[in-house]
């Protein structure tokens, strides 16, 4: 499934972004598919939306993994987000996202390493950014007041993998009771695309370890 705002789903007709609302949505489809508990792994703001729906709903989350999960307040934005809240610039993000755009953005979000940044995956992003209503959804996602639920973490009780990237600390693993933690040395953000292997190998011996 895409998120709402993001791929080709296309934007939400109520301008709703909440955090919580995004893990509604993902509850409510897999309610539809007869899925009654599951393990769930999500990547940067999946991630902020499985430990939101770990924290609402344990009695159907088997496992978690975050992988640079985003969810504690930044003290820094990325260059995108900073200029998608300033007012002048909201309207013309709302209409013309430039492919160069693109690339700087992808190009930011890996490691120093990595190769995947390429034409065809700049222009099947920018693709996606340019599907009717993409970037109105950004602009308004990056503009919602978004509540801070770290302080709750220590109450998740399902087991937790906590895979990140060297440059990018965050609290999870110490924040959430008896959660593991792997750290990539050379990754990025985009730590499934970049070192997919290493995260598929992290999340199996996470899955076979003796509980």
């Amino acid at each position: 499934m895409d998120l709402p705002g993001f791929g080709c789903t296309g934007p939400r007709p109520d301008r709703d972004y909440r955090i919580r609302t995004y893990a509604r949505t993902v509850s409510r489809f897999l309610r539809e598919l007869n899925i009654p508990r599951y393990t769930i792994l999500g990547n940067s703001l999946g991630g902020n939306i499985a430990f939101d729906m770990a924290l609402d709903q344990p009695d159907r989350i088997e496992a978690l993994v975050l992988v640079n999960a985003t969810g504690y307040p930044l003290k820094t934005l990325p260059k995108g987000m900073q200029l998608a809240r300033k007012p002048w610039a909201r309207p013309i993000l709302r209409r013309w996202l430039p492919r160069s755009a693109v690339e700087r953005s992808l190009s930011d979000a890996v490691g120093p390493g990595s190769s995947i940044v390429d034409g065809a995956m700049i222009t099947r992003v920018h693709r996606m950014w340019s599907k009717p209503g993409n970037k109105s959804a950004f602009v308004d996602f990056v503009n919602t007041d978004q509540v801070d639920r770290t302080g709750q973490l220590g109450s998740i009780t399902s087991p937790t993998l906590v895979l990140t990237s060297g440059s990018m600390p965050q609290g999870f693993a110490s924040d959430i009771p008896g959660a593991v933690e792997r750290i990539h040395p050379d990754g990025g953000h985009l730590l499934p695309e970049e070192q997919p292997d290493w995260v598929a190998d992290a999340v199996a011996e996470f899955f076979h370890r003796p509980r």
